[in-house]
Parts: C-alpha cells; sequence; structure tokens
C-alpha cells in the first residue's frame, strides 16, 4: 500500500509538553531518506519528560514501533495515550528487543589476553609446518629407497598444471616490468650521460631480484591457492578421512608431490620471467636511449656474475617447496564446511607472498657479497 500520509512528529507546549506523532509510521514511508532526516530531526527534539500520544498515527507497523521504542530509551514514559492494536505492537516489539549491552571497558589484561592468543595461534602454525617440513623429509627418502612406487604421475601432473600453465602469465608480466623499469631507469641515467649502465642495473636486478621474486609471487597466487582449495575440497567431502581410513598418508600422496613438483618448476619458472623480463628492457632501452639488443645481450655477461643467476635459481627452489607446504598447510587445516574453504583459501595465498618476500631478504642479507 502507498504511503500518502508521511510520518512527522507534532509539539504541543500548550498545557504540558505534548509529542503527537502523525501520519503512517510504516517501513515503507521511512525508506525516502528526506522523511526520515525530518523525522530524526523531530524526535530529537522532543526532551524526557515529553507526554505522547499515538493518537494521530494513521497506520503502525513494527519498523515505526522500533524507531519509538528505541527514542523512548526502550522503556515505557510516563503518560502515553494509544490504541489497544498500537500498544500490542509496541509490546511485540519490546519483547523482542534485545538489551544494547555497554561496551566493555578497555583494561591491558584483557588486551595481553588477546595478544597471547594470537601468538599461541601463530606458534600452532609454526609447528604444523615443521612437522609437514619434517615428514616432507621422511617421504623424500622413503621415496630415494623405492623409486618406483613413488608417485610419479602425480608429480608430472602437477609439474605441468603449476609450471608449464604459468609460463603466459609470468612472461606477460615479466615483460610489462622490464618495460617499465627500463623507462624510468632511462630517464634518469640519462641525465648523467650514464645510458650504458642501464645494462647493469636491469641485469642485476631482474636476474637476482626481482625475476625470481615475480615468479614466485605470481606462482603463489596461482597455485598455492589452487593447493589448499584442491585439499580443503578433499576435507570438505570427507576424501581425506577416506585416505586416512585406508592407510594412505596424507604426506606421501598429497604434499610431497606437490612440493616435488613446485621445486622442480620454479626455477624454470623463475628463469623464463626474468627472460622476458630482460627482452622487455632490452626493447625499452632500444627505443629510448638507442641502445641496440645485441650491445645489451654482448654486456650483459659481463656485467652480471654468473653466481648472481645460481642464487636466484636457488633462491628459487625454496620459494617453491615453501609455498606448497603453506598451500598443504592452510588445506589441511580447513574445517568441513565452505566458508572454512574460502578463509583458508584466502590465508594461503596471503601466507605464501609474505613468506616470499621475507625469503627473498634473508637471502639478500645472507649472499650480499656473492655476485658483485
Amino acid at each position: 500500500m502507498p504511503v500518502t500520509h508521511p510520518p512527522s512528529v507534532v509539539q504541543d507546549h500548550a498545557a504540558r509538553p505534548l509529542a503527537q506523532p502523525q501520519g503512517e509510521w510504516v517501513a515503507a514511508a521511512f525508506a525516502d531518506r528526506r522523511a526520515w532526516r525530518r523525522v530524526a530531526a523531530q524526535l530529537k527534539d522532543c526532551g524526557p519528560g515529553v507526554a505522547w500520544s499515538l493518537q494521530g498515527v494513521q497506520r503502525l507497523d513494527h519498523v515505526g514501533a522500533q524507531i519509538l521504542w528505541n527514542h523512548w530509551g526502550r522503556a515505557w514514559p510516563e503518560q502515553l495515550e494509544l490504541t489497544e492494536n498500537q500498544r500490542e505492537m509496541l509490546e511485540r516489539v519490546a519483547q523482542y528487543t534485545t538489551p544494547c549491552e555497554p561496551p566493555a571497558p578497555w583494561r591491558l589484561g584483557d588486551q595481553v589476553d588477546r595478544l597471547g592468543v594470537l601468538v599461541l595461534h601463530a606458534l600452532d602454525h609454526v609447528r604444523h609446518l615443521v612437522i609437514l617440513v619434517g615428514q616432507l623429509v621422511l617421504d623424500v627418502l622413503r621415496l630415494l629407497r623405492n623409486p618406483r612406487r613413488g608417485p610419479w604421475r602425480d608429480i608430472s601432473g602437477h609439474l605441468y598444471r603449476m609450471g608449464a600453465t604459468a609460463l603466459p602469465i609470468t612472461a606477460l608480466v615479466g615483460f610489462l616490468i622490464g618495460v617499465v623499469l627500463a623507462y624510468l631507469m632511462s630517464l634518469q641515467l640519462r641525465q648523467f650521460g650514464a645510458e650504458a649502465f642501464i645494462v647493469n642495473i636491469l641485469g642485476i636486478s631482474l636476474i637476482r631480484e626481482l625475476g625470481p621474486m615475480l615468479g614466485a609471487i605470481l606462482v603463489a597466487g596461482r597455485s598455492g591457492s589452487a593447493i589448499t582449495a584442491q585439499i580443503g575440497v578433499m576435507r570438505v567431502t570427507e576424501e581425506l578421512d577416506a585416505m586416512r581410513v585406508m592407510g594412505i598418508p596424507h604426506g606421501f600422496r598429497l604434499v610431497m608431490p606437490r612440493a616435488l613438483a613446485l621445486a622442480l618448476a620454479m626455477p624454470l619458472v623463475a628463469l623464463w620471467t626474468t627472460l622476458a623480463a630482460l627482452a622487455g628492457g632490452m626493447l625499452a632501452a632500444d627505443l629510448t636511449m638507442g641502445i641496440s639488443s645485441a650491445y645489451f645481450a654482448q654486456a650483459l655477461p659481463a656485467a652480471v656474475n654468473v653466481s648472481n643467476l645460481w642464487l636466484a635459481m636457488s633462491k628459487s627452489v625454496v620459494f617453491g617447496v615453501f609455498i606448497a607446504l603453506i598451500g598443504c598447510h592452510w588445506g589441511l587445516r580447513v574445517k568441513p564446511n565452505t566458508q572454512s574453504l574460502g578463509e583458508g583459501t584466502t590465508a594461503s595465498v596471503v601466507s605464501a607472498i609474505t613468506m616470499v618476500i621475507i625469503v627473498d631478504a634473508l637471502f639478500a642479507v645472507a649472499f650480499k657479497n656473492v655476485g658483485f
């Protein structure tokens, strides 16, 4: 039913302060923001101790009754005139309105307790990751003792899905990063007449740092989330419980194939990303600074020591193993519901990318004298 009489509040100060709501106090009326603001301002003018008369209210539903009940401080006013139907509506709203709990006062002890809970929660995740690392070592030793019974089909499948299918996106991102870096560096080097040093800057930055880290971040967002989602769906569909009942170890069949596949794929993905970035840098240097690709390729081996490449490949192996372990960790901790699956996938991507940056920083500090 359309609203023909918008709600309002009229005050009468002749004999005593009297507030008289008028019109239709229904949900459709308060859908209009202007009507709601007008009524809120009129209610604000009605101070405490005011008598109320609802005789002028033509229609009243639970929304209008809730507005009045909240304005009265969730208590009946001392003087109130209303019909029987209006009283029943207000009593129903008062019955099902939950009391407002006062905000808890800030206490230092409560904040320390919350911090302690977060620390213990983080330590539990670290403990589970350490268990996964130890189990991975044992599973690799078991594979070396009996290679014929290893899950080679799973390893080759994961190697294709996590490595080969990631090449297009990593090449595109690496190429664009190389173009952007070369263009920005050319603007600065041209001021000092040092255009030739763009080979040194691009070579060191892309081969040693950006190439492996870009590839790892893309793989962490792409494959890390897929690992968590795959294992999480197995938890939701109770496949993990079925594997445990049949005596199939999770580590040997689920964790180890993914870890070995990413350990093999990540150096190749990092090398591919680095080559694409160098190609983008060559193109941008040729267009902006006139440095030919032949000179770039000739000067690159002299500008960048080969030890930087070996360091980048070693770093990529660590990235791959940890991305797989973090994805498996969050997948195995998924609870059998879809909400936990989404939260675990999000946490997996964030944790894996954070791990890539932290490990890259540790490698940079530990091997700061290598390759220079």
